[in-house]
Order: structure tokens, then C-alpha cells, then sequence
């Protein structure tokens, strides 16, 4: 690449200085003959005037002498009424300049070889033609340094360009100096981000659907566990059969909404839904789990509330908190709903021991867990998703333990954030 940029950057030099050299040559020559015709011009001039002064003052003409003034031209002068006067040598006429000049008793012709005038035009042309490799010279030294310096930005690129091609997602981190090279710099590091960002939606995809799976897929092993406990009672067994069964189908909604959300399907659209359904429903499926350890679920509030929201996204929020609150919490759980001006709000409260002191800045980050073990996933998903639909999840006191979720009450494209109020 090197020498193709020298190549070109010389043959645009070299074009160049012949475009600028030919015509300012042409030119030259052109003035050096004019100035030399004129040179002879005057000259002439100048014998005819002084031939003429002398016979004016009375003084013999003495043509000779005076024509031996100009000891490398050939001249004739004519005195009116005398024989012409030659004084030099003759020259060839083919190879001669001439110029002549008249008074009104002398007329004086004065002739040159030629050689006076291609003199001077070959010094103009040494001159123009030194300026000319003076040019190439320079021309070809700032090429080698142009060269070196884009060269190197280029290889540089390409191998970036290979490494990213490979797989190989680290960003150039480097500029310089040229516009179009760094633009080129700042798209390979931009698409080696966008690489980075997938590789790492990705990652998290995985971690996410395990953490999402977990949730249904332990409340249906507790059904289950209730069928085969009362497996004596058919009633009872239907019932906790019917359960397991929608247990099982939102698992499946829970698989359709992350396979969704890798490919990022916009089909689970929020619209407006009944918060009491979703709620009832959590209720429901998490009871057995709270009394069994001997703890109570309970639902206070306003009724009747509808939120723009995707039902199985809102599901998995508020059994998420819930799960929370099984895990990390103790004592009764309370969920109430509410309305803001803005916003419905569903409020899930402990009697635990609350959120640590050093966690509650940090709550909702991945990978923060307040109890040994714990994935450190749960409130971080729940507020992505709840995210999603337009909504809020919030930590409203750390002990005992608030956590609210807002769902907004106009539609989501409106791009209201919800009003935060405190717990009642």
C-alpha cells in the first residue's frame, strides 16, 4: 500500500509540474526572444542617435569608430550621400536577429547571431527545469511521509477489521488525526460495542430465563407437592390439578415472553387489564406456599383498578416481590392496591427484618442479593420488566420491607412516568 501511494502521489506531482513547466517554458522562450529583439532595437537606436549628434555639433560622423562600439554585432551604416559602412564580420543570414534604426541622415542596421537569444533561453530553461526536480524532489519526499503516515492507520484498521470478524470484539481506542480514518476508527470500535452489547444481552438472556423459570416452576412443584399430600380428597385433587395446570401455562407464557423478548417481538403489547385478576391470581398460587410456613397472604385496598400493562409481564413482577418476601422476609404479607393520579400501584409489605442498610442503594442491581446464596436477579428482572410495559418497581421503605410496583394508567407511548407516593 506503501508504494501504491508513492506511485500516485509522484505521477500527480510530475502531471503537475509539466501542466505548470510546458506552458511557463513556452512562455519564456517567447519573452527571451522579444527582450533580445528589443535589445538590438535599441542599440541601433542608440549608434543612429549618436551618429546624428555628432554631425549636429559639427564633428566628423567617423562611422567606424562608432559602429566598433558594439564589438559582437555586425553593423552597416549608411551616411546619406556616402557609401555604406559594414563594420564586424558578416553573418549568415539564416542564423541572424536584426534590428534597424533611422535619423534623418543616418540609417543604422545592427545584426546578432542567433545564439544571443538561444542563450538566454537555455539559461531560463535550466532555471525552470531546476525548479521543476526541485518540486518532483520535494513532491516525492512529502508523498514517502504521507505514505508512512496513512499506511500504518490502514493496517492498523484492517487487522482491527479481522480481529472483529474473528470474534475478536476489543475496540481500536485509537484516532488519528484524519478525518476519514477516524471515522473508520470510531465505526469498527462502534460495531465492536454493538458485538459486546449482544454478547452480553445474550449472556444475560440466559441468566435471566433461569431466574425467570425458577419462580413458576417452584410454585408448581408446591402444587404438586398439595395434590400428592391430598391425594386421599379428589375434590381437593382436582383443584390443585387445575392449578398445577395454569401454573403450567404460565410457564409456557413466561418461555413466549423471553423467547419474545430475545427477539425482541413486540407482540406482548401492554393494554389496559384488570390489576385485581393479576393480583387474585398471585394470591392464589402463592397461598399454599405462605401457609405452609405457617404465614398469611392477605389483600387490602382499592378494587376495581385497570392499568395499560402486559399480564403475564405484570405476573411476574408481583410474584417476584413476592417470592421476595417469602425468602427474605417474615410475619404477614400484605398486597395493597392503590391509585395516583398517574399510576396504579400494588404494594407488597413484610413483617421481616427489612432491606440491610448498606443494600438499599443497591437493591435493584444484578447480582446483589441480601441473603447468602441468592442469585441477586430477582428485583433487578422485575424492574426491567416492569420496565417493559412503561412501569416502575420501587424499594418505598427498607424496614419492614415496602417494595411497589407502578403501572401506568394512560397508555404507555404517552411516556408519563408514574408518581411515586409513599406507603399509606
Amino acid at each position: 500500500m506503501q508504494r501504491r501511494l508513492l506511485i500516485s502521489t509522484l505521477a500527480v506531482a510530475v502531471v503537475a509540474v509539466l501542466l505548470l513547466g510546458l506552458p511557463l517554458a513556452f512562455v519564456l522562450s517567447r519573452l527571451q526572444a522579444s527582450e533580445a529583439t528589443g535589445q538590438m532595437r535599441r542599440d541601433a537606436q542608440t549608434l543612429a542617435r549618436t551618429l546624428q549628434e555628432r554631425v549636429q555639433d559639427g564633428l566628423p560622423a567617423d562611422s567606424a569608430q562608432v559602429g566598433r562600439s558594439l564589438p559582437d554585432r555586425y553593423v552597416v551604416i549608411v551616411h546619406r550621400g556616402a557609401s555604406p559602412i559594414a563594420v564586424g564580420v558578416p553573418l549568415p543570414a539564416h542564423d541572424t536577429i536584426s534590428a534597424q534604426a533611422t535619423t534623418a541622415d543616418f540609417s543604422v542596421t545592427v545584426e546578432a547571431d542567433d545564439s544571443f537569444v538561444t542563450g538566454r533561453i537555455q539559461a531560463g530553461l535550466l532555471l525552470i527545469g531546476s525548479l521543476a526536480l526541485l518540486a518532483v524532489a520535494v513532491a516525492v519526499g512529502l508523498a514517502v511521509l504521507q505514505a508512512r503516515r496513512l499506511a500504518r492507520p490502514l493496517e492498523e484498521l484492517a487487522r482491527a477489521a479481522d480481529r472483529l470478524g474473528s470474534g475478536d470484539a476489543r475496540p481500536l481506542g485509537r484516532r488519528y488525526g484524519v478525518q476519514e480514518l477516524d471515522r473508520v476508527a470510531e465505526g469498527l470500535d462502534g460495531s465492536a460495542q454493538r458485538i459486546t452489547d449482544l454478547l452480553s444481552a445474550e449472556r444475560d438472556f440466559a441468566v435471566d430465563a433461569s431466574h425467570q423459570l425458577r419462580t413458576p416452576l417452584t410454585a408448581l412443584s408446591m402444587r404438586l407437592e398439595e395434590m400428592l399430600a391430598a391425594a386421599n380428597y379428589p375434590d381437593v385433587v382436582r383443584e390443585e390439578g387445575e392449578a398445577a395446570l395454569a401454573q403450567t401455562e404460565r410457564l409456557t407464557e413466561v418461555v413466549t415472553q423471553l423467547l419474545g423478548r430475545a427477539r425482541r417481538s413486540r407482540s406482548g403489547a401492554p393494554s389496559l387489564a384488570s390489576v385485581d385478576d393479576i393480583v387474585i391470581q398471585q394470591v392464589a398460587e402463592w397461598d399454599p406456599a405462605f401457609r405452609r410456613l405457617n404465614r398469611k397472604l392477605e389483600i387490602t385496598g382499592e378494587k376495581g383498578l385497570h392499568a395499560y400493562l402486559t399480564p403475564g409481564g405484570a405476573a411476574q413482577v408481583i410474584a417476584t416481590l413476592l417470592d421476595n418476601a417469602l425468602v427474605h422476609g417474615g410475619g404477614s404479607v400484605t398486597i395493597r392496591t392503590s391509585k395516583t393520579p398517574k399510576s396504579v400501584v400494588v404494594e407488597v409489605r413484610d413483617e421481616g427484618k427489612g432491606v440491610p442498610q448498606e443494600l438499599v442503594p443497591r437493591i435493584f442491581e444484578r447480582s446483589v442479593s441480601g441473603a447468602p446464596g441468592g442469585t441477586g436477579l430477582g428485583l433487578a428482572l422485575a424492574r426491567t420488566v416492569a420496565a417493559a410495559d412503561g412501569g416502575q418497581v420501587v424499594l418505598v421503605r427498607p424496614r419492614p420491607a415496602v417494595f411497589a410496583v407502578f403501572f401506568p394508567l394512560g397508555s404507555p407511548d404517552a411516556k408519563e412516568p408514574p408518581v411515586v407516593s409513599g406507603p399509606a
